[in-house]
């Protein structure tokens, strides 16, 4: 199995910011009923504002092939839109366990 970490930072302001990470979650959460490959996701919106990062996603997909099944799926590409404006930085982490 592998797990798919990405933490979001997004531009705007707090309000522009929060309604697109909330918006972008709620699609987000709706994804492993239309993925076949997604096992699971768990997404988090950042409480601490003395901090940078705004969103953070943790997925699981048997394969790392199934990394790129999931994140070329229209689905996912529609939800990845709603941040897409607003997307200032983005990291990713995929592992192994």
């Amino acid at each position: 199995m592998v797990k798919h970490i990405v933490t979001f930072k997004l531009k705007g302001t707090e309000e522009q910011r929060r309604k697109a990470a909330s918006d972008f979650r709620d699609a987000l959460m709706a994804l492993p009923s239309q993925i076949e490959v997604l096992k699971s996701i768990e997404v988090g919106l950042n409480e601490n504002l003395a901090e940078d990062w705004d969103v953070v996603l943790t997925a699981v997909v048997p394969t790392m092939a199934d990394v790129e099944k999931y994140a070329k799926h229209p689905a996912h590409v529609a939800a990845a839109a709603i941040v897409a404006p607003l997307k200032e930085s983005r990291a990713c982490v995929d592992y192994n366990f």
